[in-house]
């Protein structure tokens, strides 16, 4: 379980191929306080680490986590954002995050607004009853806040620290990112979906 808050960024300076699966080497500030077998947040998907070194550490992506997230478009060079665990005696200063990507994102505008920037998102509409305004959603691992959901876009603003921090900085028109709805959301509207089907 994550928080949303990210920790540090990495670089990614190698990528094995081994059938169905990427094993990605990558290069960050806290790869040496890593361990064989944690699980990390890498733009918000949650990995496994497999290998370590002093300056690095290594994810392995299987079929289906290549086909569900941005990770099948990721590329030596590229940068990521990384979180690790969170401890249960520390402050929840995002909101509950599993790094089970529920869908992809895509960039469709980025607005300067003179000491902020505002992102503007398309997502698949089938999505679109876990966005609330004001809800919590996050993007690469990144807890935000969703401003203005419609049926198949929403908005974030991103403060400058935030924007510094974390690749949003890095972001172009086009760039698919990862999306995990809130967790709170799901279960609602699971239960709603039983209870359709129960009463038809």
């Amino acid at each position: 379980m994550f928080t949303g808050i990210i920790e540090t960024t990495g670089k990614i300076i190698l990528i094995e191929t081994d059938g169905n699966n990427k094993t990605f080497k990558i290069e960050s500030p806290i790869s040496d306080q890593l361990k064989i077998d944690q699980s990390v947040s890498h733009n918000g998907i949650c990995l496994t680490v497999v290998e370590l070194g002093n300056t690095w550490h290594s994810v392995t992506t299987i079929k289906e986590t290549l086909e569900l997230t941005s990770a099948k478009n990721w590329n030596e060079g590229d940068v990521l954002n990384i979180e690790r665990a969170a401890l249960l005696n520390s402050r929840l200063d995002g909101h509950l995050v599993q790094g089970h990507v529920d869908s992809i994102g895509k960039i469709q505008k980025i607005e300067n607004e003179n000491g902020s920037w505002r992102y503007t998102l398309s997502f698949l509409k089938s999505f679109a009853p876990l966005l609330i305004s004001k809800g919590s959603i996050t993007i690469d691992g990144v807890s935000l806040t969703a401003i203005s959901p419609g049926v198949d876009r929403f908005q974030v603003a991103i403060i400058p620290y935030t924007y510094e921090n974390t690749i949003f900085h890095n972001y172009k028109l086009g760039d698919e990112v990862n999306l995990e709805f809130d967790l709170i959301g799901k279960y609602i509207l699971r239960s709603r979906e039983i209870e359709s089907i129960e009463n038809n």
